[in-house]
C-alpha cells in the first residue's frame, strides 16, 4: 500500500515535505495547487511550488518519494499546456485539483465547484492526459460533491473515462467541509465503478482510523493531511501495522526536535515579521495528539522574538 502526503495549501510546502520524507512512511507527495488561468506559466512558478524540480539534494528525495505538481483551474487547454510544461521540467506526475473547498477558489471557478460539471472534468483530464507522455501519471483529487454527494459516481466515471491514472477522494462534499464523519462507504462504491486505484482521504487521525477506513472503503492506499500534521509518525505506524511489526510511537521530545529544525529553516526564508508563524501553525495541529504542544502554543502564541521562540522549543529536547 502507498501513503500520500496531502497538498494542504499554505501549510504543506517543500520545507514540510522534506521533513516528512525524512521521518518516513510517505511514498508520494503533491504540491500546493498551482493556479492556472488562460496562459502558460513561467518556469519560476513551477520551481517555486516544487523546488524538487531544480534542487539537487531534493531531486534524490524526489526519486524515492516523488512530488507531483498539482494544477487548479477550469480551462482545459490552459491546464493541459501547463501540465506539458511541468512534465518537461521534470515533474514526476500531474495532479488535478477538483476538491478545494475555499470560497475564493470556487468563486473563480476552480476546485470543488467543478464537481457540478462532469463534462468539464472529463475535458480537463483528457486534454491533460494527451498533453504529457504516457509514463507521466495524471491523477485527480475530488470530493464527493459540491452542494451534496449526489454526483460522486458520475464525476468518478468521467475522470476514469478521460484516462486518469488514479483518483484521490476526500470522502466529504464541499458543503460537508471538514466536519466528521468522513463517508468512506462512498469510496467502496467508486471502487466498484472504475478500474483505477482509488486513494482514500479524510478523517484519518490514527492507526485505528486507518484500519476502519480500509475496512469500510476497501482502499489499499490513503492520503494523509491533518492527521499526519497532528501525528508526524502516523505513516510509519501504518506501515509497521501493514508489515506486522510492533511500533513505538514518537515521543514529544522527538517531535520537538523536528519542530526546532522546522522553525530554524522557516526563519531563514520568511521575513522577520513572520517569525514563528509556521511554528505556531504546526503546533495548532499537534495539540490534538500531544498535550505538550498546547502548553507550548499557549506560552509562545504572542511571541515574535527568535531567541525566545527557539529556547521555548529547545527546552523540550
Amino acid at each position: 500500500m502507498r501513503i500520500f502526503l496531502a497538498p494542504m495549501e499554505g501549510v504543506v510546502d517543500h520545507h514540510l515535505r522534506n521533513l516528512m520524507r525524512r521521518i518516513g512512511g510517505i511514498d508520494i507527495c503533491v504540491t500546493e495547487f498551482v493556479r492556472v488561468t488562460d496562459h502558460v506559466l513561467p518556469r519560476k512558478v513551477f520551481t517555486r511550488y516544487s523546488p524538487e524540480l531544480v534542487d539537487v539534494a531534493s531531486q534524490q528525495d524526489n526519486q524515492r518519494c516523488p512530488t507531483r505538481v498539482q494544477l487548479l483551474g477550469s480551462n482545459p487547454e490552459a491546464i493541459a499546456a501547463n501540465a506539458r510544461k511541468a512534465a518537461r521540467l521534470g515533474a514526476p506526475g500531474i495532479d488535478l485539483n477538483f476538491g478545494c473547498p475555499a470560497k475564493t477558489v470556487n468563486k473563480n471557478r476552480g476546485g470543488a465547484c467543478l464537481l457540478d460539471e462532469p463534462n468539464t472534468l472529463y475535458e480537463i483530464v483528457s486534454q491533460t492526459r494527451r498533453a504529457v507522455q504516457k509514463d507521466v501519471p495524471v491523477t485527480a483529487k475530488i470530493r464527493l460533491g459540491y452542494q451534496d454527494r449526489s454526483s460522486y459516481l458520475e464525476n468518478a466515471q468521467a475522470i476514469y473515462e478521460a484516462g486518469a491514472t488514479e483518483l484521490v477522494v476526500h470522502a466529504r462534499s464541499k458543503t460537508d467541509g471538514y466536519k466528521p464523519p468522513a463517508y468512506w462507504e462512498y469510496l467502496a462504491k467508486i471502487r466498484e465503478t472504475i478500474d483505477i486505484p482509488v486513494v482514500a482521504n479524510g478523517e484519518i487521525w490514527s492507526l485505528q482510523d486507518y484500519q476502519r477506513c480500509k475496512q469500510v472503503s476497501g482502499c489499499q492506499d490513503v492520503m494523509l493531511g491533518r492527521g499526519l500534521l497532528a501525528k508526524p509518525d502516523l505513516a510509519l505506524a501504518i506501515k509497521a501495522y501493514e508489515a506486522g511489526r510492533q511500533y513505538q510511537d514518537m515521543g514529544w521530545s522527538q517531535v520537538a526536535a523536528i519542530l526546532l529544525e522546522f522553525f530554524e529553516i522557516t526563519c531563514q526564508v520568511y521575513a522577520k515579521k513572520y517569525t514563528g508563524n509556521r511554528l505556531k501553525q504546526w503546533l495548532f495541529y499537534l495539540k490534538r495528539q500531544y498535550p505538550e504542544a498546547n502548553t507550548l502554543f499557549e506560552k509562545i502564541k504572542r511571541e515574535r522574538e527568535y531567541e525566545v521562540l527557539r529556547n521555548a522549543v529547545a527546552a523540550y529536547l
